[in-house]
């Protein structure tokens, strides 16, 4: 069996996405459809004293209202990297693990990038060595899927071999409004995520952080702690 999920490359994704990385054969980054202004594609929340705070990456826009993901470009006037490194540090530097992942994953924030796309797959790929995640990672940039929604989806899954489609909640509706899948033969089923809780610093328990919120809390826990909240169904 080859269980194929196909998501968005997102900015510092929460634990969730790594979930359903953990849970297939092959994940494929949805990185040529169009980039959505002030989507998780750009920006994600921690955990601060005060709340749940946005750290958003400023793209470049102007004139460029129909781009895809993997053209989209980073804003070379902002100084966002410096701005989320010192957000960052000032909120977790008194975590677990802080002094031990910390410096990696702010050197991948602030490695020189160009593109969006580029930015969140680098992070992304740290992540999820640092969670021991071995799933073959795939772009959809350099494959040659077509169509839009299901058809795209369906045509991506069947170019890698996928004997099964791991798809989030939130596409239910479009995929089962469609013949795309059952076209190639290939099942769909559902991910569904129970947020663990963990201990956090700064008061009662807040879901739906960006996984560094994990990480830095939990460290080594966190793989185990993620695979605890996935389940697959149809």
């Amino acid at each position: 069996m080859t269980r194929v999920a196909i998501m968005q490359p997102t900015y510092l994704p929460w634990s969730g996405y790594f979930g359903l990385m953990q849970a297939v054969d092959v994940f494929v980054f949805l990185d040529t459809v169009q980039f959505a202004k002030r989507s998780w594609q750009q920006r994600n929340q921690i955990k601060t004293a005060k709340g749940a705070q946005w750290l958003t990456v400023p793209v470049a826009s102007k004139g460029k209202r129909e781009q895809i993901i993997c053209k989209t470009e980073l804003d070379s006037a902002s100084n966002f990297a410096s701005t989320h490194r010192k957000t960052i540090e000032a909120n977790y530097v008194k975590t677990a693990s802080f002094k031990d992942l910390g410096p990696g994953l702010l050197a991948c924030i602030e490695q020189p990038q160009t593109l969006l796309a580029d930015l969140n797959i680098g992070i992304i790929e740290h992540c999820r060595v640092l969670l021991g995640i071995a799933t073959p990672l795939l772009r959809s940039s350099r494959m040659q899927g077509s169509g839009a929604k299901a058809d795209l989806l369906a045509s991506l899954c069947k170019e890698v071999g996928a004997t099964e489609y791991v798809s989030v909640p939130g596409s239910r509706d479009y995929l089962e409004e469609s013949s795309a899948f059952d076209e190639i033969g290939v099942p769909v089923c559902y991910f569904n995520y129970r947020h663990p809780e963990y201990p956090q610093l700064f008061g009662d328990f807040l879901p739906y952080m960006s996984v560094i919120d994990m990480l830095f809390n939990c460290g080594d826990r966190s793989a185990d702690l993620i695979r605890s909240g996935v389940e697959v169904s149809a």
